[in-house]
């Protein structure tokens, strides 16, 4: 049978998080201590764990169907290769950062500074922009300790808490752009592949639709069911259900995540009783 091959990080927080998507989605990875292959037993895929900086080159030389990175390096090293989903986690930004005792006002401060960064074309395009020539020093690694030894006036780098740039005496002053781990393919996929890739993708998005919902159920009295529907996006349309109490009914639908807790305080509100909120596992629309 044929087989789509998946590139993953080899190592790290992005490597975690893409192997529980596989996981989520019902694919059972046979994955050894320090394999860079692994192949799924229930599902024709096969894993290929690869430097992050290195996928893009995997991807348009075909060696690698697919493959979930994140999205800044893509546009680093990639935008010729297309993203199919967004996957909600790693999420980062890209962002310059200069000593906390500069004293900065905007990026043409920045003309002719020295900037350390791994993401130099992310630099370029972004500076361009502006009219702005920076001295770019290329750096591998940990970006954030050229300035202080001498090496670089600023760095761009990826950042996620802020709490490494605050330990290396830097701040934050441009967010170059935002960033999160992505599904991307590679132009030469095969036809027997994509067709493998569009049920991935089916199962990604049922993961990801649930990840986001919670389903919610609660009792209410009849002449508030109205009121009480109003107040509830989500799915097309609540059910409601009879209660063996006359004049009570049972009301059930899906919600969004973020929301949820202002929903809830509004359905008290409204009459609601006996709210009971539960996790999706999987969610097809």
């Amino acid at each position: 049978m044929n087989k789509i091959k998946i590139a993953v990080q080899k190592a790290g927080r992005l490597n975690e998080d893409s192997l529980q998507l596989l996981k989520d989605c019902g694919i059972s990875i046979d994955n050894g201590k320090d394999q860079l292959k692994a192949s799924a037993s229930n599902f024709p895929l096969e894993v290929l764990y690869l430097r992050n900086g290195d996928i893009p080159q995997y991807l348009r030389d075909g060696v690698v169907d697919i493959a979930i990175i994140g999205e800044n390096v893509l546009i680093e090293k990639g935008t010729d290769i297309g993203i199919v989903e967004k996957l909600g986690f790693s999420k980062c930004r890209v962002s310059l950062a200069v000593p906390k005792d500069t004293n900065y006002s905007n990026i043409k401060d920045l003309d002719g500074a020295r900037i350390a960064t791994s993401y130099p074309n992310t630099v370029k395009q972004y500076f361009k922009k502006f009219n702005v020539t920076p001295d770019i020093h290329i750096i591998s690694g940990s970006v954030e300790i050229a300035p202080n030894i001498g090496l670089a006036d600023a760095i761009c780098d990826i950042v996620s808490s802020g709490s490494t740039l605050f330990k290396n005496n830097l701040k934050e002053v441009e967010e170059m752009l935002k960033s999160e781990a992505v599904l991307a393919v590679s132009p030469s996929i095969s036809e027997e592949n994509q067709k493998i890739l569009d049920k991935i993708q089916f199962r990604i998005q049922a993961v990801l639709k649930a990840r986001k919902s919670k389903y919610i159920l609660m009792n209410a009295p009849n002449n508030k069911i109205d009121a009480i529907i109003k107040l509830l996006p989500g799915m097309r349309s609540p059910t409601v259900l009879p209660l063996a109490e006359k004049g009570w009914s049972s009301i059930h639908t899906v919600i969004e995540k973020n929301s949820f807790w202002e929903v809830l305080d509004e359905l008290k509100a409204n009459g609601a009783e006996g709210l009971l909120v539960i996790p999706i596992e999987k969610m097809v629309l």
